[in-house]
């Protein structure tokens, strides 16, 4: 069978993704880079999923953007190899398998969270993003079904209300 491009809206596609959403009752998840060399485990739900389209994200990835998820560093744990870290070697730390290099996780400076590329997850598909970043480096043609959009990242103080909106939309899918 031919591929056919969805001409849904992002309206349409979050509607159809939103009964996807991972949720408390299919949290453990298992996940590596693409040789196998590093593995993780996600034990604990993420309180917050995006994409972010700035320019870094889209070289780091290839892509329009990246996918990721934050998981409490409690419920993150690598269970074979040891990555590396690469990227800009700044005070937040991204890493990668240091042998095919994908990217698979970020732990961002000064919190206590692990923002891990859902597509290193074995099993993705459950995965949809609730906010998307830095519209304003956005290529024309890139849309995902979040349901928030910020031309850079939201304000810290916002941070509280979207998690409790998270919370709710999660919820309200998996009902």
């Amino acid at each position: 069978m031919p591929y056919r491009h969805s001409r849904r809206s992002p309206s349409q596609q979050f509607e159809r993704e939103k009964g996807r959403t991972m949720h408390k009752t299919n949290v453990a998840r298992e996940g590596g880079c693409r040789c196998g060399q590093v593995r993780i485990m996600v034990s604990l739900p993420p309180f917050l999923t995006m994409a972010c389209h700035c320019t870094s994200c889209q070289r780091m990835t290839g892509s329009a953007f990246s996918l990721s998820m934050a998981i409490p560093s409690k419920g993150f744990s690598i269970t074979r190899g040891e990555p590396v870290i690469g990227g800009l070697h700044g005070a937040t730390r991204h890493f990668f398998c240091p042998h095919c290099m994908s990217w698979m996780f970020t732990r961002p400076e000064g919190f206590d969270f692990v923002n891990l590329r859902a597509t290193m997850l074995d099993d993705a598909s459950g995965f949809v993003p609730f906010i998307e970043t830095y519209t304003s480096e956005k290529l024309p043609w890139a849309t995902t079904p979040a349901p928030h959009s910020f031309e850079k990242f939201p304000a810290l103080d916002e941070y509280k209300g979207l998690m409790e909106k998270y919370a709710e939309w999660v919820e309200n899918s998996t009902a």
